[in-house]
């Protein structure tokens, strides 16, 4: 067990930083440094609720591949459905055409909504 040389535990730390802040900043500047503190532990937050979402959005996104795809047709029928594109009436041609256009957009802009329904 390590111990401290001045043996000090960690509430009494928390009063020493306090009483620090105090002849740092007088007691003037005080609440203006606590309210920046809060806006920017506030704006932290935030950005990681908006991650913690976005993260969300993509796992959600996932495609359930039950087994091993068999053939071509398959395997694009399965990237069509997780990119959103209905493989209902299209040919193998059309089906290629419309997943390398999303595949493009994606690419070039990081949009998501080309006309294919």
């Amino acid at each position: 067990m390590i111990e401290n040389p001045l043996n000090i535990v960690g509430s009494e730390w928390v009063i020493i930083i306090f009483v620090a802040l105090i002849l740092f900043l007088g007691t003037g500047q005080l609440p203006g440094a606590a309210r920046k503190i809060g806006k920017v532990v506030n704006q932290y937050n935030q950005a990681k609720t908006d991650v913690q979402n976005q993260l969300k959005e993509v796992t959600n996104d996932s495609v359930d591949i039950s087994g091993p795809v068999e053939n071509k047709r398959q395997k694009n029928e399965v990237i069509a459905k997780s990119l959103g594109i209905r493989p209902e009436g299209l040919t193998d041609d059309e089906l290629q055409k419309l997943i390398e256009n999303r595949i493009g957009q994606k690419k070039a802009d990081g949009s998501e909504n080309p006309k294919t329904d």
